[in-house]
């Protein structure tokens, strides 16, 4: 497993869907791009900025739910792509012993960054989908466009949009 951080959430232009970039800590900084939901975002979002709803959202309900159980998330995996899709797992630890439940990549990431633990992804999966991305693309004035154009999008979202 490799180590990765929370590089950044994105927004691609012009379809306007939500990405979420997994950067490898150390190494040649290969980066996963996962297309997220804009719940899933917007969750990943409140909790990198420290936001706090007046009622618990559905990652803090989890939180907290394992929390009562006397379990902790020690880390989280990106584990796989498959038709398209990423998988990854949550690593418990708890009274009964340590446990992996199946997650999406998001949720597992709006998570992680709640409790505050590492976040993992397979070797076999960077190595086939990991991309090195360009210094330009590091520009800091597309990344406060990109950043202001996914603020106006979270800024947009209202809960009658989920159904």
């Amino acid at each position: 497993m490799v180590e990765m951080k929370l590089e950044a959430l994105r927004v691609e232009i012009p379809s306007n869907n939500p990405l979420l970039l997994l950067q490898e800590k150390t190494g040649a900084k290969r980066t996963l791009v996962i297309y997220i939901g804009p719940a899933e975002a917007q969750a990943i979002a409140f909790a990198q900025q420290g936001l706090v709803t007046p009622r618990p959202m559905t990652h803090d309900l989890i939180r907290d739910l394992v929390e009562a159980l006397g379990a902790t998330v020690d880390f989280v995996v990106v584990t796989s792509l498959r038709d398209r899709t990423f998988f990854a797992e949550l690593h418990l630890a708890g009274p009964s012993g340590r446990r992996q439940v199946s997650a999406r990549p998001s949720d597992a990431v709006a998570i992680a960054v709640r409790v505050n633990c590492p976040i993992f992804a397979e070797e076999d999966l960077l190595d086939a989908e990991g991309v090195v991305l360009d210094a330009e693309d590091d520009d800091s004035e597309g990344e406060a466009e990109l950043v202001s154009e996914f603020r106006s999008f979270i800024e947009g979202i209202r809960p009658e949009d989920f159904g």
